[in-house]
C-alpha cells in the first residue's frame, strides 16, 4: 500500500483562501510603538468573567496558537536537529501538519505557529507548505519565531510567557476567541464542534479532555470535572499510571455530588478578553499555561468546562510513543489514518517528486512515500519515507525508514571516495536487516548490515557510533554511517 500526500490541485482548491505567511519579523518596524510596559496591572483581578455576546463564524472569530514544541529529552535524538513538531510522521508528513490541517478543515484561517527550540527545520516547513496560496490578509498561517526586545531580552521562559509577549501580533484582528494548540499531537478534530460548545457553555476557559483513561500521560494535566462538566480542581501530575487514574475516576464528594477525574490534552478554547486579563493583569509572572494559568483562573473565579474527546489521540512525547504512531498510521481505518478522507484530508508541503519506483520489490502492510527506489527487497510492517533507495536482498520488518533531503547517485559517491575508502551511499545497502528500528534521516547504511537488538538492549547510548536504543527500538541517527558488516 502506498500511502501519498494530497495532490496539489486538491490542496490549492482548500487553501485557496489561506494567506501567504508573514514573519514575524516583518512586523517589528510597523508595532514598535507599542510598549507593555505601559499596561496598568491592578493588584487585584475582579470581575474575571466575560460573557460571549456575539457568536461569528470560525473564520472571522477564532484564531488558533500553535506550539512548535520544546526540548523534550524523552524524543531525543530525533529532536537533536529539530523540534518536536517538525518530525516526520508516515512517510510524507510531519507532526505539525496535523494539527494545521484539522485548523484548515475546521475552517479557522487566522492560524500562528510559535517556534522557538530547534525551530529551523520547522519554520521551513511553515513556510513552504502554507504559504503562495493567500487571497486576503485575514487568512493566513503565520510563524513567529522567538525574539528579544528592549522591554523582554530573554526567550520565550514558557507557553503563557510566549503568548504574552505576542499578544501584540495576537490582538490585530478582532477575534472573540483563541484556541490554543500543542503542535506534536496525532488526532483528528472537529474544532467546529469545540467551539460550539465552549460558546453554548459561556463558559471563560473550556479544555479538551480524554474520555477514556490512558497511561500515555502527557503531563498537561489532571481536570476534575463534576457532573456539569465544570473543573473545579486542575492539577499537574505526570507520574499517574492508567491504574491510578482508573482507581479515582469517579468519586463523591462531601456535598453528595459526583465527580471524575479526566487527563487534559492540551488544547484550550480562551476567550479574548480572558486571556488578556489573566496574562497582563492577574497573572502576571506566570510561565506556563498548564501548570500555572489553568490553576490560577479556576482559583480566580472563572468558569472552566471539559469538552470530552473519545477519538484516537496519540502525544508523540517519546520514541516509543513516535514508534507505536507510525505503526498505527499503516491501519487503514484508524480515524487519524484516513488518508484518502475527502472530507478531512492531511495537508502538507506539495512536493514535485516522482512515483516510488520498485524492482521486483515485496511489500505487504506498509505505507512507502514519495520518490522512493526499491531494488529486489522485502518490506513488511514498515513505514518508508520519501527518497529512500533500498538496495538487492533488503529486509525490513516493523521498522521506519525517515527517508532523505536528497538522492545519492552511484557516480557521487565514487567522486567523493577514493581507491582506499569505498563511500557508502545514502539509503540501505545489500544484504541489510532491519528489525524494529527508526532510521532516520539521510543515514547511510553499509552492505549486510543488522539491526536487529541482537542482545535485546532496552536502553543503550552509543550515539558515537552512530545510535541509540529508546525502549527496545534502534534509533540510527540522523547522518550517521553504519559500516559494512556490523551487527547491532
Amino acid at each position: 500500500m502506498q500511502i501519498y500526500s494530497s495532490s496539489y490541485s486538491s490542496y490549492s482548491t482548500k487553501l485557496t483562501n489561506l494567506h501567504m505567511i508573514r514573519s514575524s519579523s516583518n512586523h517589528n518596524q510597523e508595532r514598535n510603538n507599542y510598549n507593555l510596559k505601559q499596561i496598568f496591572v491592578p493588584k487585584s483581578c475582579p470581575n474575571l468573567s466575560v460573557s460571549n455576546t456575539q457568536q461569528l463564524p470560525l473564520n472571522q472569530s477564532v484564531a488558533a496558537i500553535v506550539f512548535g514544541g520544546g526540548p523534550d529529552s524523552e524524543l531525543y535524538p530525533l529532536t537533536k536537529t529539530r523540534s518536536k513538531g517538525a518530525i516526520p510522521i508516515a512517510a510524507n508528513y510531519r507532526l505539525i501538519d496535523s494539527v494545521i490541517s484539522n485548523c484548515i478543515n475546521s475552517d479557522i484561517t487566522k492560524i500562528y505557529a510559535i517556534t522557538q527550540f530547534n525551530s529551523t527545520s520547522l519554520n521551513s516547513h511553515l513556510t513552504k507548505a502554507y504559504s503562495g496560496f493567500g487571497l486576503g490578509k485575514d487568512r493566513f498561517v503565520e510563524v513567529i519565531a522567538a525574539y528579544q526586545s528592549l522591554e523582554d531580552q530573554g526567550w520565550f521562559q514558557g507557553s503563557a510567557d510566549a503568548i504574552r509577549r505576542c499578544l501584540w501580533v495576537f490582538e490585530e484582528f478582532p477575534v472573540t476567541e483563541f484556541l490554543v494548540l500543542p503542535g506534536h499531537h496525532l488526532y483528528r478534530m472537529d474544532y467546529n464542534t469545540l467551539i460550539e460548545d465552549h460558546r453554548r457553555s459561556k463558559a471563560d476557559i473550556t479544555i479538551v479532555g480524554l474520555s477514556s483513561a490512558t497511561d500515555n500521560d502527557s503531563g498537561f494535566g489532571l481536570m476534575e470535572v463534576d457532573s456539569t462538566n465544570l473543573v473545579t480542581k486542575f492539577t499537574i501530575n505526570p507520574k499517574k499510571t492508567q491504574q491510578d487514574l482508573i482507581s479515582v475516576e469517579s468519586r463523591t464528594r462531601s456535598d453528595g455530588t459526583s465527580s471524575c477525574y479526566v487527563p487534559s490534552t492540551g488544547i484550550y478554547v480562551i476567550g479574548r478578553e480572558q486571556l488578556v486579563k489573566l496574562l497582563r493583569e492577574c497573572l502576571v509572572k506566570a510561565k506556563d499555561m498548564a501548570s500555572e494559568i489553568i490553576p490560577g483562573a479556576i482559583s480566580h473565579g472563572m468558569k472552566v468546562k471539559a469538552h470530552m474527546f473519545d477519538g484516537y489521540w496519540e502525544d508523540v512525547k517519546s520514541v516509543g510513543a513516535y514508534y507505536r504512531a507510525n505503526m498505527e498510521s499503516i491501519k487503514r481505518f484508524e480515524p487519524f489514518c484516513r488518508f484518502y478522507d475527502k472530507q478531512c484530508p492531511l495537508y502538507t508541503m506539495p512536493r514535485c517528486l516522482p512515483p516510488s519506483s520498485m524492482g521486483e520489490a515485496v511489500i505487504t502492510d506498509s505505507i512507502i512515500g514519495d520518490g522512493c527506489i526499491l531494488d529486489r527487497c522485502v518490506i513488511r510492517g514498515s513505514v518508508v519515507g520519501m527518497r529512500t533507495r533500498i538496495a538487492n536482498e533488503v529486509i525490513i520488518e516493523d521498522s521506519i525508514i525517515v527517508g532523505s533531503n536528497i538522492y545519492e547517485m552511484e557516480e557521487d559517491v565514487r567522486r567523493k571516495g577514493n581507491e582506499k575508502k569505498k563511500e557508502i551511499r545514502i539509503g540501505i545497502g545489500e544484504k541489510s536487516r532491519i528489525r524494529k528500528a527508526i532510521v532516520d534521516k539521510n543515514a547511510r547504511i553499509g552492505q549486510n548490515v543488522m539491526i536487529i537488538n541482537r542482545d535485546n538492549v532496552e536502553e543503550s547510548n552509543r550515539e558515537a557510533e552512530g545510535y541509540v536504543i529508546r525502549e527496545g527500538i534502534i534509533v540510527i541517527l540522523r547522518n550517521a554511517v553504519i559500516l559494512d558488516d556490523s551487527i547491532i
